[in-house]
């Protein structure tokens, strides 16, 4: 063994001790995720799971790289040349690319985390702003990557980015509207206006559906009749947008016809319906539900009848607005009264009359 190590050079001894010392970076690197793992699943952090679950891969990696290029840097010292350019640019770019893959698992891992979180506490989860960060986030580190590598190669930043500039505008009438609809796509994930699983609708451009996506360039819509309706980012700048899923309440807005010899009865039923209304549990007692003798009709005394359901679902909103018209029904026959039917009087020349009901 004596001989054995009286053999070696010291260059290969200095390799060795590379060698020996990245080999001993790994494990401790595998000690210290071991560790660290065990600390992080007590906590509830987004972040401290994110950052050591993005660094599982690349980080190996990143220190056998170290360890490559430091030997090969220490063998072309030792033999007294200099290290080549190819070389380098090379360790530049293999190692931008780790990195670049570090922030990119970071960035999932980040995303899944916080979904988790907020699911595990029972809230409500803007999937809508969680994936528009994230993709804004890849977008510069694709750019960032591309620059540094671009710069390792030889490339000019300044001349890359002032090209860019001059280019920029050539692109820009080229790709106007395709830019109109990612800056577009870029302020729906500002200023948030709906998210995934929203119903949105738009009376300037009769659109209404569900939102199933939200891309940089188009948002896809499930219509009502279940089509797939794909919405160019850029018409949400420009028309006015109702956001359906956002309403604190749903509206029941009728008009009750009663015949013209039930006048006397008009009154009591009026009351009772607004008794009835505020009996109930799924009317919103703060907003003012309102039941009034409106107007003289053509066949008919007609009643308005006004109320805010507390629910906003669509089935549970029709269930009670059904409850309430069957009520209604039940309160006019419970005064005598009855719905018209279309009635028409004719003045016969001998001056009688007749009436027909068409």
């Amino acid at each position: 063994m004596n001989t054995f190590f009286n053999e070696l050079s010291e260059h290969h001894l200095t390799l060795l001790a590379v060698l020996a010392a990245t080999l001993a970076a790994h494990f401790v690197m595998r000690l210290a995720f071991r560790h660290f793992s065990a600390l992080t699943a007590k906590t509830s952090n987004v972040w401290d799971d994110a950052l050591l679950e993005a660094a599982k891969r690349p980080l190996p990696l990143l220190i056998w790289l170290t360890g490559l290029f430091t030997a090969l840097q220490v063998h072309y010292a030792m033999t007294d040349r200099e290290l080549p350019h190819l070389i380098i640019s090379l360790r530049i770019i293999l190692i931008t690319v780790c990195v670049a893959w570090y922030l990119f698992a970071l960035i999932r891992h980040a995303a899944a985390n916080s979904v988790a979180i907020q699911t595990a506490r029972g809230e409500e989860v803007d999937f809508t702003t969680i994936h528009g960060i994230s993709k804004l986030a890849r977008i510069v580190v694709v750019v960032l990557t591309g620059l540094v590598i671009a710069q390792s190669l030889g490339f000019s930043i300044s001349g890359v980015l002032a090209f860019g500039g001059v280019g920029g505008i050539a692109v820009g009438f080229a790709a106007k509207d395709l830019l109109a609809n990612f800056f577009g796509g870029l302020m729906l994930h500002l200023d948030r206006p709906f998210k995934l699983g929203d119903t949105i609708r738009s009376p300037d451009k009769d659109i209404e559906g569900r939102v199933e996506y939200i891309g940089w360039r188009q948002t896809a819509l499930r219509g009502r009749n279940m089509d797939m309706i794909y919405v160019p980012n850029s018409l949400f700048n420009a028309v006015v947008l109702v956001n359906l899923s956002r309403r604190s309440h749903r509206r029941i807005e009728e008009t009750i016809g009663l015949r013209y010899q039930d006048m006397a009865a008009v009154t009591g039923i009026c009351e009772e319906m607004r008794a009835m209304l505020r009996a109930r549990a799924d009317i919103d007692p703060s907003r003012d539900a309102i039941v009034s003798f409106n107007r003289y009709g053509e066949s008919s005394l007609e009643i308005y009848l006004l109320a805010f359901t507390l629910t906003t679902d669509f089935a549970e909103f029709n269930a009670a607005k059904q409850a309430i018209l069957l009520e209604v029904a039940t309160i006019v026959a419970r005064h005598g009264a009855d719905f018209p039917f279309p009635t028409r009087t004719l003045h016969l020349a001998d001056g009688s009359l007749t009436a027909s009901n068409p």
